[in-house]
């Protein structure tokens, strides 16, 4: 099996996952996954895809990942992982998609606009 690329995205941040054959080490950014993301929610968010396809140990995987914040991060690797388990096999698919990894989601911060304090609060208003 050659390397798969696939690129996940949420808010602001944006991860480049490759998966290889090999015993199922988990690489983010030049780190092991349990140094880059401490918590134990952050890392079933990232196994999950893997979890779910019964595809846990089977291979080894480099993240490249930018942008937003640990949450963030994890999600997009999330979405990322979710996506090379589809080109995998197909019928990866009809288990992942029920539960919404297939679903980048478009949820980013609203702009500040001028006049205003923050994108939707006013200055306070003064009447005299």
């Amino acid at each position: 099996m050659e390397v798969i690329h696939k690129i996940g995205r949420r808010k602001t941040a944006v991860a480049r996952v490759y998966v290889a054959a090999g015993k199922g080490n988990i690489t983010i950014n030049k780190k092991d996954m349990t140094d880059y993301f401490p918590t134990a929610t952050l890392q079933y968010k990232v196994n999950q895809p893997l979890v779910m396809t019964n595809n846990d140990g089977n291979f080894d995987i480099t993240v490249n990942v930018f942008g937003g914040g640990i949450t963030g991060q994890a999600e997009a690797i999330r979405l990322a992982l979710a996506r090379v388990m589809c080109e995998l096999d197909a019928e990866n698919r009809l288990v992942l998609k029920p539960e919404g990894l297939l679903t980048r989601d478009p949820r980013m911060v609203e702009r500040k606009k001028f006049g205003q304090k923050k994108a939707r609060k006013k200055f306070q208003f003064s009447k005299r």
